[in-house]
């Protein structure tokens, strides 16, 4: 009699192509948005929790559950390369659901309701116990995703983590998150959804080994349609300007003088 296969620890990770974070923005002629002909990369948080979900697998002890990393992006044709640098970092396969170049960019509810529908194709198969993203992306400053794609598959969550210990065999993760007062320690039950923050760790570089190997890795093409959801946008964008430009500051010699500048400002008293 055969031994029964081990099941597997399947990690799904969000990723976001965008505006590369060194990259000065600039509002495009139209003042629609930002100039978007530029370098992108994948956003920061997001390399956060694809190096988690790979260190998680390092963590284990030999013998454990063996873990598989799908890393997944929505966006145009371009975001395979973001696609790549999570598969050369780690991730085993990859899920991209395209969306034309001339498409505004997916808004957080589109976003979930296609995670939560990726999750559902996905249930009568392996499953997912973990979906680890960017607690924001660095284009939009949201940080929304997580908290909406917890709330569309009602699993718990533990959002901006600097520190997570699993316990596969309570089937559940002690989250240290930060706060306003300090950190505080959350437990939750897989499935489950993690936001991640900066001091999580320290993103690792892809050696050229493993962009090659990237290259090999599967990856799998959706649309939106494949998975019945539309990112048509809820918000209308009206205008976009850049924020006025400094003046710089004058000495004054008396608060008599402050006071005048300050009227001439159209500042007055109470």
């Amino acid at each position: 009699m055969r031994p029964s296969p081990a099941r597997l620890l399947n990690i799904l990770v969000p990723v976001k192509r965008a505006v590369d974070y060194a990259v000065k923005i600039r509002v495009n002629p139209q003042q629609t948005g930002v100039d978007l002909n530029v370098k992108h990369s994948m956003n920061p948080f997001d390399e956060i929790a694809v190096e988690e979900a790979v260190r998680i697998r390092e963590r284990l002890p030999k013998g454990s559950e063996p873990v598989n990393i799908t890393a997944l992006t929505i966006g145009p044709p371009k975001s395979i390369e973001t696609l790549r640098t999570a598969l050369a970092m780690g991730a085993d396969t990859a899920i991209h659901v395209e969306i034309p170049e001339s498409a505004p960019a997916p808004e957080p509810l589109g976003v979930a309701k296609a995670i939560r529908a990726i999750i559902e194709k996905h249930k009568d198969k392996e499953g997912v116990d973990m979906v680890i993203l960017g607690k924001q992306s660095i284009d939009d400053d949201l940080g929304q995703t997580g908290q909406m794609i917890a709330g569309l598959l009602g699993w718990g969550q533990a959002t901006y983590a600097s520190k997570i210990d699993l316990n596969l065999e309570q089937k559940n993760a002690v989250v240290t998150r930060e706060i306003d007062g300090g950190l505080e320690q959350v437990r939750v039950k897989f499935p489950m959804i993690i936001t991640t923050d900066l001091r999580l760790n320290e993103p690792r570089y892809a050696s050229l080994p493993n962009i090659m190997k990237a290259k090999k890795k599967p990856v799998t093409k959706l649309t939106p349609a494949d998975l019945g959801v539309s990112f048509e946008p809820q918000m209308e964008i009206l205008k976009v300007t850049e924020p006025p430009k400094r003046v710089g500051g004058a000495k004054v010699e008396s608060v008599d003088e402050l006071v005048e500048k300050l009227k001439a400002a159209g500042f007055n008293a109470v």
